[in-house]
């Protein structure tokens, strides 16, 4: 799970796809942090991501960093406590100008049944599962 974070982070923007009814969605996202040993994302509530990810948990991150790719499925789950938000307003303190943990809109959501695979054109793929 760190590598996988650590990969996220320094790719600095991968892509969340979701789905709407039957529709994709992808979007570009910069926030992974671990918490409690989980790896957490950040959206706001009033985003449709967010609306989309309470209706169906399932979702896909695609990264890409110096000529590796990383694609990272699993369900994500809400963490709805004040201490997982504040945790990941701190890691990323940019992010203070729009959110405050207790703004009502801070969402945070962590990885349940994730799997990690690394991809190249260079090596055979890894996967990891956490």
């Amino acid at each position: 799970m760190e590598r996988v974070c650590k990969f996220l982070k320094d790719a600095g923007t991968y892509y969340l796809a979701t789905v709407e009814g039957d529709q994709p969605r992808v979007r570009p996202f910069g926030t992974a942090h671990i918490f409690e040993g989980r790896l957490y994302i950040q959206t706001g509530k009033v985003k449709p991501v967010s609306k989309q990810l309470m209706a169906n948990p399932k979702a896909e991150i695609c990264a890409f960093h110096n000529g590796t790719w990383l694609r990272l499925a699993g369900e994500l789950v809400e963490d709805d406590r004040v201490e997982a938000r504040k945790s990941m307003l701190d890691a990323y303190p940019n992010l203070r100008k729009m959110y405050d943990e207790n703004d009502g809109n801070t969402q945070v959501f962590y990885f349940k049944n994730a799997t990690a695979t690394f991809c190249s054109f260079t090596a055979a793929p890894e996967t990891v599962t956490f």
